[in-house]
Order: C-alpha cells, then sequence, then structure tokens
C-alpha cells in the first residue's frame, strides 16, 4: 500500500508533464540556466578556498625558522595560531599567535546564499522545463518568482559588498602588516620576517561571481516582470487615452 499512495500523489505532476528543453533557449530559462552554473561558481570559490600565511622567525636557539598559519573557509582568523618555532618557545619567550578578525559570518552568508540559489535554480528549470505551460497560464507563479528573483537581486548586492569588505580585512590581516602585532617578535633576540601568503586570486574571482549574479538576477527580474499582469496592466494605462 505504500507504493499505491505513492503512486496515487504523484500521478497528477506525472500527467501534468510536458518535458521541453527549448525553454532553455528562451532568455528566462538560459538565464536561469546561468544563474545556476554562476551561483557553483560562488560557493565553490569561496567556500573552498584554503591557505596559510608564514613567517621567517630567529630567536633563541633558533634561526631562520619559517612557521605558518593555515586558514580556510569560513575564515575565524582569531582561531588560528602559528606553529611554534621550537618546542622550548624561544627559551619561553615565544607565546601563542593567533590571527586577528573572525569574518565567518560574511563568508558564510555568501556561500549560503550561494547553495540557497543554486536549489531554487534547479527547482525553477524543472518547472520551466516540465510545466512551463502552468507557470505561464498561473500568474501566481510568475508573481512569486518576480519577488522571490527582486529579493535575491538585492541579497546578492549586500552578501557580494559585505564579503569584498571581509575578503580585504582578511588580506590584512593575513599579510606583512601582521608582525607589528605580534608581541613575541618584539622580546630582546627575537627578529621576525613576513615570509609569504597564499594568493587570494580565486576569492577575488568570487567577488566577481558575486557581482556577475547581482546583475544575471537583475535582469531576470525584468524579465520576469515582462510576463506579468503588472507589465500588461501598465502598458494598458500608458497606451489609453
Amino acid at each position: 500500500w505504500p507504493w499505491f499512495l505513492l503512486a496515487v500523489l504523484v500521478s497528477p505532476v506525472i500527467v501534468g508533464l510536458r518535458m521541453d528543453f527549448g525553454v532553455l533557449l528562451e532568455p528566462l530559462g538560459f538565464v536561469k540556466l546561468l544563474e545556476w552554473v554562476f551561483a557553483i561558481f560562488a560557493f565553490a570559490t569561496c567556500g573552498g578556498f584554503q591557505g596559510e600565511t608564514a613567517l621567517l622567525v630567529s630567536c633563541k636557539g633558533v634561526v631562520n625558522k619559517t612557521i605558518t598559519a593555515a586558514f580556510a573557509y569560513p575564515f575565524s582568523l582569531n582561531t588560528v595560531v602559528f606553529s611554534a618555532p621550537d618546542p622550548k618557545g624561544c627559551g619561553g619567550t615565544w607565546t601563542d599567535v593567533y590571527l586577528t578578525g573572525d569574518f565567518s559570518s560574511s563568508a558564510q552568508f555568501f556561500v549560503t546564499l550561494a547553495a540557497l540559489v543554486f536549489l531554487y535554480c534547479i527547482a525553477a528549470l524543472v518547472v520551466y522545463i516540465g510545466y512551463n505551460h502552468v507557470y505561464q497560464q498561473e500568474k501566481r507563479f510568475q508573481l512569486t518568482d518576480l519577488t522571490i528573483s527582486a529579493l535575491t537581486a538585492f541579497l546578492w548586492l549586500v552578501s557580494t559588498f559585505v564579503w569584498a569588505k571581509a575578503l580585504a580585512d582578511i588580506k590584512v590581516s593575513t599579510g606583512a602588516s601582521i608582525i607589528s602585532g605580534i608581541e613575541s617578535c618584539k622580546a630582546p633576540g627575537t627578529t621576525c620576517h613576513f615570509l609569504s601568503v597564499t594568493s587570494m586570486g580565486i576569492l577575488n574571482v568570487s567577488v566577481v561571481f558575486g557581482l556577475l549574479n547581482m546583475i544575471l538576477w537583475a535582469g531576470n527580474v525584468w524579465l520576469v516582470y515582462k510576463d506579468t499582469n503588472l507589465h500588461n496592466q501598465w502598458n494598458r494605462i500608458t497606451e489609453s487615452p
């Protein structure tokens, strides 16, 4: 009986299914497909990043020792500690050194939005391809799509600029300026030199994809709006004497 119940629930959906992949060649379907792909790239370029920053330290009993601090998404840098120069901690003058700043909220906002947009695009593509006839007849679906598209465009705008600001701060918190904030490097007989930090070009790309997503969704608002009664009503008002 579970299979019978499942068949009863699913059968109306299957009966109304009319597959039409030609929708993907139309502006609304093609833009939605691009939004799906760009959401994947935004998610991957930010959420998949791993890097490290390195210092060259000389202190008591240690000469030119490379120490590193590895960091990654979600960029809670205040939990990232440099490896000690030696087991004795430079004769007791070296204490744990943490990076500064917690940028997890900005990064997670950006990545979570990308993941939700990815899922929504899949659902929208299913409707466009399989139930386009229902979508065109039911104006409620179009109005819902319009509302979600406008909200998504706004969220891409906010999340991208918030993430871009966080990325700029991450570069500062992992760059050469960190030397001045390390008390252990100011101990007598201790010298620290900034060595390197992993390139964050891929994170710059994530910001670009955020901006592209914002532009795509803003264009999507216009495409959906043209199919709604709102656009038709406005045309009738402007054309009336």
